[in-house]
This record gives C-alpha cells, structure tokens and sequence, in this order.
C-alpha cells in the first residue's frame, strides 16, 4: 500500500443504521467463529477418518494458512467487483459452505486441497468482515474492534464445545459439519442484511490492486504478528505442553485449551473498554507484559496448575493485540479491504511459522526452551505498540 492510505474516510455521523451494522458486524464474527471452532474440534475424528500420523496431518494443516494467505490480496477486487455489503454476504456464505466437504475427504492430499479453499475463504472473509468493523469504529467514533473479535472467539468456543458433544454422543463430523454449514451460511447471509449500505463514491473510483504495507503499517504489523504467534503457539502446544511436560491428563490438557479461549474471549469482550480509558497504545502494551509473564510461568511449570494459569495468562495478553492493530491500520488508509488485506496477510504468516517452530525447538531441545522463545516473540508486542498511536 503506498501514499493513497494516508487519509482516513469521512464517515456520517453515528445513528441508527451504525448500531444495525454493529449487531450485523458481531453476528459476522461470531458466525466465523463457530465455523473455525466447529473444524478444529473435528480434527480427532479427521485424522482417525484419514488415517493420517501426526507429521502428514500436521502438513496438510498447513494449506489452510496457505489458502488464507494466497486468497486474502484479492479481497478487495471481490469487494470491488461486488460491492462491501454483497461481497460481505458472498464470502461468508462461500466461507460457511466450504466446511462440509472437509469431513468428506478420503486421504490427506484431498484433505490438503479442501484445506486450501477452507483457508482461502475465511480468509477473504475475514478481510471482508475486519473491514466492515473499521467502518462501524469510525461512524460510532469510539473503540469497538475488540468486542467484535470477542465475538469471534465466543463463537469459536461455542463451535468447538458443539463439536465435542457430537463426538461424545457419536454423531460423525459430516452430518455434523453439514447442518453447522447449512445453518451459519443462512445466519450470516441475513445478518448482512443490517450492514449500512455501500458507500456509491467507492464503485466509482477504479478497482484497488493489492500492493505491499506500507512502513507505518508494517510497525502496526509487527504487534499483531507478534499476538498471532504467541497465539497459535498457545493454542497448537497448550494440551501437549501440559501431558507431556507436567505429564498429567489428557482431560487436563484439553481444559488448559478452554481456558486459554475463554481469557481471549474475555480479554477481548472488555478490551474496548480498557481502550477507550486507557488508549490503545497502553492497553496493548500492558497486555503484552502479562502474555510475556504468561509464556515465562509456561516455561517454568513443572505442574499442571501453573501451566494452565501460565496459558491462561497469555490468552489475557494476547486479547486486544490484534483487534487494535486492524483498527489503527483502518486509520491509516481510505480502502478499508486493501489496507485489512496488508496487515492481515503479515499476521496470518505468524500462523504459518508458530506451531512449526514450537515443534521444531521443542524436538531439538525442549519444549520449556520453545516457550522461553515465545516469549521473547510475546515481547514485541509491547515493544511495538507505540505504533498503534492515534494520529
């Protein structure tokens, strides 16, 4: 993104229809949430379905980051091409239908190739939907990006703990996946029948190309890179962290995942609150210390107890680090999809590298060592977070 991102849109000021398009922008999140939540519960019963070693599954994993990154640059041509509301509606749907075929799959390629377009429509959905949350901000004039990622993470919790009742009454993840598909698709195309509608200036103007972040929005970057991979080494490691490290359960270690879901959930349901009193900059900075003492209690538990308060705490850290990040980059440019596109293409690869690199290092030295490491990437989040300054 280059120069024409230095000035932020006017917007009307806030009314009825900024409240429809806050209630449509949550209702969004949290529908893209219970998909995400629904596939990853179902992982278990994949792999067994495939019969699949943990190296090959883990590969073809992989494609759906890859997806999500190759798809998330061409968001805003589709947005273009379609308009923001009817673009909304097209890659949510798109998103909630490309579920279903991922309990269909024969064999790992198969499931690699599904993964690819999984990936590739969350991804551009949630381009799509970070964009629209930019807009609301800035007609409501207030901090509210937090509370619609809070959403997303109710929705992923209350996806992955429908899934983990299917698999203890039996039910198979295609029938599962199928009716989950079916039903969310509808709920998010009528929920973007409450976004404002589209701006006629912006099909006007000449369709964005997708072009590299900018300086200012690469720092930006930075914080929500960093917030992603203290992420997604939490969330990947967190369960076999604790039955192999503090070696209790495998119950045990799956609780250690909810409760690092329910701290992000939580972190981020307040962080607009946090934000609105204590500004962005502090509040992500603040947030940054406790994932890092989060990390370092998980590299130095040698008990279950300690472990899970240690993954806990960087859920909390971790809440708002990258909902203000997508919103000071929404400040920074006058194409919301292009400059949501930027930023989330640079954090979206910190999902690529987290989960590896924790298994790398845990494979090489240790575990404990592999979050000591994390937490030296955590650190950056505080260190970066000037750039996240109101202009």
């Amino acid at each position: 993104m280059g120069a024409e991102l230095a000035v932020a849109v006017p917007f009307a000021a806030p009314g009825a229809q900024e409240r429809r398009g806050r209630v449509a922008v949550s209702l969004i999140f949290a529908v893209h949430g219970v998909i995400s939540g629904t596939f990853a519960a179902r992982v278990p019963w994949i792999q067994a379905h495939i019969h699949a070693t943990p190296g090959v599954l883990g590969a073809a994993l992989i494609t759906e980051t890859a997806g999500a990154l190759a798809a998330m640059p061409a968001t805003a041509r589709v947005v273009h091409r379609f308009g923001a509301k009817s673009g909304m509606r097209v890659l949510i749907a798109l998103f909630c239908v490309s579920l279903a075929p991922a309990a269909l799959v024969p064999g790992a390629w198969s499931l690699a190739a599904v993964l690819f377009i999984f990936g590739a429509t969350a991804g551009c959905a949630d381009v799509a939907m970070n964009a629209h949350a930019v807009r609301i901000e800035h007609r409501l004039g207030k901090s509210i990006m937090s509370g619609f990622h809070g959403m997303w993470a109710v929705g992923m919790i209350a996806g992955s703990a429908f899934g983990g009742l299917c698999a203890a009454a039996g039910i198979g993840a295609p029938a599962e996946f199928a009716v989950t598909a079916v039903v969310f698709a509808v709920v998010g195309v009528l929920s973007c029948a409450l976004l404002p509608p589209d701006d006629p200036a912006s099909q006007e103007v000449a369709a964005p190309h997708y072009a590299l972040p900018s300086r200012a929005i690469l720092f930006v970057g930075v914080v929500g890179f960093c917030g992603i991979f203290a992420e997604g080494a939490a969330r990947s490691w967190c369960a076999v962290y604790l039955t192999d490290v503090t070696h209790t359960s495998a119950a045990v270690g799956a609780y250690s995942l909810t409760g690092f879901s329910v701290t992000l959930a939580l972190g981020r349901l307040t962080g607009d609150a946090v934000a609105r009193r204590l500004g962005p900059v502090l509040t992500v900075r603040l947030g940054g210390v406790v994932a890092v003492i989060g990390a370092c209690m998980v590299a130095l538990a040698q008990t279950p107890v300690l472990g899970m308060l240690g993954f806990a705490a960087v859920g909390l850290g971790i809440a708002t680090s990258v909902p203000l990040a997508i919103a000071a980059t929404g400040r920074l440019g006058n194409n919301a999809e292009q400059a949501v596109a930027g930023i989330t293409t640079v954090m979206y690869a910190a999902g690529l590298v987290a989960g590896p690199s924790v298994g790398a290092l845990g494979s090489a030295v240790s575990l404990p060592f592999a979050f000591w490491m994390t937490a030296v990437v955590t650190a950056g989040i505080a260190l970066a977070a000037r750039a996240l300054r109101p202009a």
